[in-house]
């Protein structure tokens, strides 16, 4: 009798493992003197294994910008439209060095897509530092070319694009000068601001800047691109989050990506994608 529980719960580990959707998350490293702190990999690290049910945890807020929430204050509309299934953080286990090449190399192995032998990859966020404001972001689409800034290594990504062997096809060859999202953003954005703090301000982005940030969204969006005959699609998205990296910001940061994974999670659940996707990208 014993073995034969032994195998039902097998079972049912396996049929939880396939209704469990995973978001990988990824953070930058710090990139210039005067941000030692990078806070997109301050708020990645922070996040918990798996999404916690809704409402969204209290915490004290930022003076003149997000107010303190608390028990009794969370949103009346937080509640989630349908019934999720179990949502797992896939956190990158090191903050994304701020290097074209880096970026390049990483993001085949990020994604797993020709590898039975890792988790299944549903959807992404790639967390960046925007500047000093107050507001947070999420990129529509991102740039194939313009990156005229040098990376933290003093490089361009034409010296990267000149290295490459003679006779060898660019990575991002026939592909469109820019790449949307496959996510319904409208529709995240609202679903976003429903599970988070009153008065966050959230927007849509369409800029993500020509830099690094940009660059490894682009860097997504081809792959998976290029990937779509194995049935994957585009369920990825750029958060760009302030500079401010004290704790108080990285824990409203904290929240507000969990909010966003939240949205992101519904609005595919609702749009009838989420069984499709197991892969859901």
């Amino acid at each position: 009798m014993g073995s034969v529980g032994a195998a039902r719960n097998n079972v049912s580990a396996r049929e939880e493992e396939e209704d469990t959707i995973n978001v990988l998350i990824t953070g930058f490293a710090p990139f210039r003197a005067n941000y030692p702190i990078n806070p997109s990999w301050e708020i990645a690290k922070s996040l918990p294994e798996y999404l916690p049910p809704n409402p969204p945890t209290p915490f004290p807020g930022i003076a003149g910008h997000v107010p303190p929430i608390t028990t009794t204050g969370i949103p009346p509309d937080s509640t989630p439209s349908i019934p999720l299934p179990k949502v797992k953080l896939l956190v990158h286990p090191t903050p994304i060095h701020v290097g074209y090449r880096a970026v390049r190399d990483l993001i085949p192995s990020l994604w797993h897509l020709d590898s039975p032998d890792h988790p299944r990859i549903d959807l992404a966020i790639h967390i960046g530092m925007a500047g000093p404001r107050g507001h947070y972001s999420i990129e529509r689409r991102a740039h194939k070319t313009g990156y005229t800034m040098g990376d933290v290594d003093n490089n361009l990504l034409s010296d990267l694009d000149a290295s490459l062997p003679a006779g060898t096809a660019h990575p991002w060859e026939d592909l469109p000068e820019e790449l949307l999202s496959g996510l319904d953003m409208e529709d995240v954005l609202e679903r976003w601001r429903k599970f988070c703090p009153p008065y966050s301000d959230l927007r849509i982005s369409e800029d993500a800047g020509h830099y690094l940030c940009d660059f490894i969204y682009y860097s997504s969006l081809a792959h998976l691109v290029k990937s779509e005959e194995r049935g994957k699609g585009k369920g990825v998205v750029f958060l760009h989050v302030p500079s401010e990296a004290s704790p108080a910001w990285v824990k409203v940061g904290r929240e507000l990506c969990l909010g966003l994974v939240r949205g992101m999670v519904e609005s595919e659940v609702l749009r009838g994608r989420g069984k499709e996707r197991k892969g859901v990208v």
